[in-house]
């Protein structure tokens, strides 16, 4: 049975930077101040990677046509707000996309040659968030574990993993052990997002356990589509 999924326009998810020393309610890290969060239930604060949105990248407010057409695209988006002490409001910083689809919009407005300029400027700044040597060790480790990850889709789970300002599973001290556990993590986050209707079931309203536990078969069988045989398995055909 094919699952229907509708977009409401008034249930935007909601990214908040604090502007004081914060912790995730869900995995305990210390996020430290600007941290990015969201709310769950009760007041609970989760970082990115534990509310399932570590995957998507910042567009910054100011350009009208780019933000239009990248939350178009976005199965997933987020608004991203800070408080303003001297306005005494949440005031919008841009939004939280995903990367595809912010590459779509910045095409589709690439007549302008300010905005070709503003592409570049982000682009630049996505290449500094990067550890370019740990995030081809971070590949390497993926294609080794999950030999069957389709080709630039290993590069593409470790640029996601690793991005420095977002505190994500790629960043723990385990990940950057290259920790076969830490490194599953990233593999089954980035299925649930590209292989599965997880973002939109959270954009039509699911709770995200809810949602989580929906996906659980389809992210188990592409994991162990990805993996392969096991190496005794492997072995025994010798």
């Amino acid at each position: 049975m094919t699952l229907e999924v509708k977009k409401n326009p008034g249930s935007d998810l909601k990214v908040f930077i604090t502007n004081r020393d914060s912790r995730c309610d869900e995995c305990g890290e210390d996020l430290g101040r600007r941290a990015w969060i969201t709310l769950a239930g009760e007041g609970r604060a989760l970082c990115l990677t534990c509310a399932d949105l570590d995957h998507l990248v910042f567009l910054p407010a100011g350009d009208a046509a780019v933000t239009r057409r990248a939350r178009k695209h976005s199965r997933l988006s987020a608004v991203v707000l800070k408080w303003s002490r001297a306005r005494k409001r949440y005031e919008r910083q841009g939004l939280l996309v995903e990367e595809d689809a912010l590459e779509q919009a910045e095409q589709a407005c690439s007549a302008d040659a300010a905005t070709r300029e503003a592409s570049r400027a982000r682009a630049a700044e996505r290449r500094a968030e990067l550890d370019e040597q740990y995030v081809v060790r971070f590949a390497e480790r993926v294609r080794e574990l999950y030999p069957g990850c389709p080709r630039g889709r290993a590069t593409q789970i470790a640029e996601h993993a690793c991005r420095r300002y977002s505190g994500r599973v790629g960043r723990t001290a385990a990940a950057k052990d290259l920790d076969e556990q830490a490194v599953r993590l990233a593999v089954v986050a980035h299925i649930r997002h590209a292989e599965t209707e997880y973002g939109a079931l959270l954009v039509g309203g699911w709770d995200r356990q809810e949602a989580r536990a929906h996906v659980t078969g389809q992210v188990s069988a592409v994991l162990s589509e990805w993996q392969g045989p096991l190496p005794a398995a492997r072995g025994a055909r010798r």
